[in-house]
């Protein structure tokens, strides 16, 4: 990290990506999908997941307090409707074994007629955003179809905060985008259909978290599945209710977490902060007030005193949104200090990665090939842990552009094949799997074509 400091001093506009014609492919090899799962279990204590608990079990990501806990009785069952991709059918089976055996879970797929407690729909976004402009997916209560969705959406049916139990619920995806988006929403929606219904920025090991860097269900949040289903839990108990039994039960469900201290237990987010992160980041807004929003999650974080994901978080947005703005200097010292914050705790290797990719670009474009393999080097292992397609043909095409840049074209060939075959499960079709190894050729300022 020391090395990329001067970086910094010579650091011009951030790197651009303009359209422009790819290098030529007479084909696209295969796509490549993850078939293991590493399980990693929580790093916090008990006591800070207990207050995790209750935050997510009992609070919506509106704000709005939930009286008591709510999920379903008895198996859970599961059905999909409407023109589901391929990707869906290992994608899914993958991740209701997980929920099986991590979580402990009774739950199964049933045929798409029969009667279900959880309905999987797909449809085309443009239907989905149609009337939920901001969702990229999402789930709501007392509803098996859209058409069933379309006519109570304005009504107390769809409220989670007046069901007294679960019983069956709809979950709304669109069927035309990446594999990689289509999985992320099965991960996400899925857990909320049958567990907590909220997001905290706080968690940086979660899917639980609208920072998007978890994107498949952690070891933590299968911890938190489990408890929701514990005996000791049930529908209608309260979050004091809760409160007095989750020492018990995490005792029994995670020893590991008796033994660290609660140190870890982190100060509440202030809704300011939210709502900077929202309109930096959400839809709808001018380029330039997004920056001032990021700008000011920034200056809450430090006046809240955070040296934890949240700071780094603001960072990490604020550094994004700078590069629009062609600051590439102020950019780049975001995402420096945004790496440093990450970078010190190992649970947050992720959130890393997605930063050193960042960092790997200001260093393709400044002429610094040896620098950026490096950087991507120290982060594959992370990102292949962590599932996430995406990013690693990113990163794979940085690496693949460095090597040609270095003179060994044999094996920057070999790496570029294997990051397309990733790509096309991160970016979905063609036409954006070229678009995107185009912009990272234009990285590379040897290149003329």
């Amino acid at each position: 990290m020391a090395l990329l400091i001067t970086l910094a001093a010579c650091a011009g506009p951030g790197p651009e990506m303009p359209g422009r014609r790819p290098p030529a492919l007479a084909d696209l090899p295969p796509m490549k999908t993850f078939v293991t799962h590493r399980v990693t279990p929580p790093q916090r204590s008990n006591a800070a997941i207990a207050q995790d608990f209750l935050d997510l079990a009992f609070q919506m990501e509106s704000g709005r307090s939930l009286p008591y806990m709510t999920r379903f009785e008895g198996p859970i069952t599961v059905r999909v409707t409407g023109p589901a991709p391929a990707s869906l059918e290992p994608d899914l089976a993958a991740l209701l074994a997980r929920l099986r055996r991590e979580a402990g879970i009774g739950i199964h797929r049933v045929a798409a007629d029969a009667p279900a407690s959880v309905t999987i729909e797909f449809l085309p976004r443009s239907q989905l955003q149609r009337l939920v402009p901001q969702a990229a997916c999402f789930v709501a209560p007392r509803v098996s179809s859209w058409e069933d969705f379309r006519q109570s959406r304005r009504s107390g049916e769809v409220d989670w905060t007046t069901l007294p139990v679960r019983q069956w619920v709809a979950i709304f995806i669109p069927g035309d985008v990446s594999p990689q988006e289509v999985r992320d929403c099965l991960h996400e929606e899925l857990a909320q259909a049958i567990g907590p219904l909220n997001d905290l920025y706080r968690l940086p090991d979660s899917v639980f978290n609208d920072d998007n860097f978890h994107t498949v269900l952690t070891g933590f949040d299968m911890l938190i599945l489990r408890a929701y289903y514990a005996p000791e839990l049930h529908n209608g108990t309260t979050r004091d209710e809760a409160a007095r039994v989750l020492p018990q039960l995490l005792a029994r469900l995670n020893p590991r977490g008796e033994r660290i201290g609660g140190s870890d237990l982190m100060s509440p987010t202030p809704r300011a902060w939210i709502d900077a992160i929202e309109a930096a980041l959400g839809p709808g807004t001018a380029p330039s007030q997004r920056v001032a929003a990021a700008r000011s999650a920034v200056e809450i974080a430090r006046t809240q005193g955070w040296r934890d994901t949240r700071l780094a978080f603001s960072l990490f947005a604020f550094g994004r949104l700078a590069l629009g703005q062609n600051n590439g200097e102020t950019s780049l010292a975001a995402f420096l200090e945004a790496g440093q914050i990450y970078a010190a705790h190992p649970v947050t290797r992720v959130q890393s990665a997605h930063v050193a990719m960042h960092i790997a670009a200001f260093a393709l474009s400044a002429g610094q090939p040896d620098t950026a393999v490096l950087i991507i080097d120290d982060h594959l292992d992370d990102v292949q842990n962590g599932e996430n397609a995406a990013l690693l043909a990113s990163m794979l095409l940085m690496k693949a552009e460095a090597l040609d840049m270095l003179g060994w074209t044999k094996e920057a060939a070999a790496i570029r094949r294997d990051a397309l075959g990733w790509a096309r499960y991160g970016f979905g079709s063609e036409n954006e799997v070229r678009e995107r190894m185009a912009e990272i050729a234009w990285l590379n300022p040897a290149r003329t074509d």
